[in-house]
């Protein structure tokens, strides 16, 4: 008896059960150009651009309601530029953004009731990589040199300047009450840290064999998206430790809330795998995007956005 049939139908399987988890993105969202960092709360959409914008939307009406501009700057022939924005975040009212300045170095604006004010400039030759807020008054920065600074913004100054390793930063995470953050570098190995004093309270390694681009941690769960192909999973008490594949370099990744559903860019087509944390089983495919995968943004366990480096933010809402 020929097992042609049977294997025929197996493969009929297979690709009717890709294809019935695959979905559309609810909504699409234009912003002002390609995008480099997503921060949602209170129903509102924080998208930091390579054009030196910030657009917020209202995900309520589903509509742009606001767009900030940093100060353009001079390329080396002199022309005007947009300033890329590299780190958006919000706390109460305040919107800080990290961007590009002059001779390589990077500045920091806080926009609040409708004024922007530069709070750290060039002078200080910050090579800004990354900057989130831990509280009001405390910044946290990573410069390209690997470098972690907790910056005092009331009296604008370094509380304490760290080096984190000799190898070049790649990405940083905070955990839910921002006391720790997860640092990975151009080495694929990972460090948290205590965010009061900069000291390592320990490493995660083994999983990455190569730089990883950007990493995710929720509920004592980390994933990261390495250059190696390789979509890795650890649990900060050290009882989980995987990796998944993909078919490319892994730009992207992100987690759900509860850190039980974990996404990657998993291949050239620039498509989003969804998947099980816990039983390592796929859920989903998102497609529908231009370019390479920038940021994967979960805001419950069923709801997503999912943006590239072109102007458009997909919105996905889960079966």
């Amino acid at each position: 008896m020929s097992l042609i049939p049977t294997i025929n139908k197996f493969i009929l399987l297979i690709a009717f059960i890709t294809i019935s988890n695959a979905i559309e993105p609810s909504f699409i969202y234009k912003g002002s150009g390609g995008v480099t960092d997503l921060v949602y709360q209170n129903s509102k959409l924080y998208s930091a651009t390579a054009e030196g914008k910030i657009d917020i939307y209202d995900t309520t009406s589903q509509k742009l309601i606001q767009t900030i501009e940093v100060p353009k700057i001079k390329d080396f022939i002199g022309d005007k530029v947009a300033s890329k924005i590299y780190s958006v975040d919000i706390i109460d009212n305040k919107i800080m953004m990290a961007s590009q300045g002059q001779m390589g170095y990077r500045r920091v604006h806080i926009f609040q009731d409708d004024k922007l004010k530069e709070l750290i400039s060039i002078k200080q030759s910050y090579t800004i990589s990354k900057a989130k807020f831990v509280n009001k008054d405390r910044l946290l920065i990573s410069l390209l040199s690997n470098e972690l600074i907790l910056y005092d913004i009331p009296n604008s100054k370094a509380l304490y300047r760290k080096q984190i390793s000799a190898s070049k930063f790649s990405n940083f995470v905070l955990n839910e009450d921002k006391s720790r953050v997860i640092i990975v570098d151009e080495s694929g190995d990972l460090k948290l840290i205590d965010v009061k004093n900069g000291k390592i309270i320990k490493e995660f390694k083994g999983q990455n064999v190569d730089n990883v681009f950007q990493l995710d941690y929720k509920e004592g769960i980390i994933i990261t998206a390495g250059q190696d192909r390789r979509c890795a999973i650890y649990s900060d008490n050290d009882k989980v430790a995987y990796y998944k594949e993909g078919t490319f370099l892994i730009y992207s990744a992100g987690l759900s809330p509860s850190g039980k559903i974990g996404a990657f860019a998993s291949d050239e087509n620039n498509n989003i795998t969804l998947f099980d944390t816990t039983s390592k089983a796929n859920l989903y495919k998102l497609g529908h995007h231009k370019a390479t995968i920038s940021n994967i943004l979960f805001i419950n366990e069923k709801e997503l956005f999912t943006a590239n480096d072109s102007d458009e933010i997909n919105y996905w809402k889960l079966n």
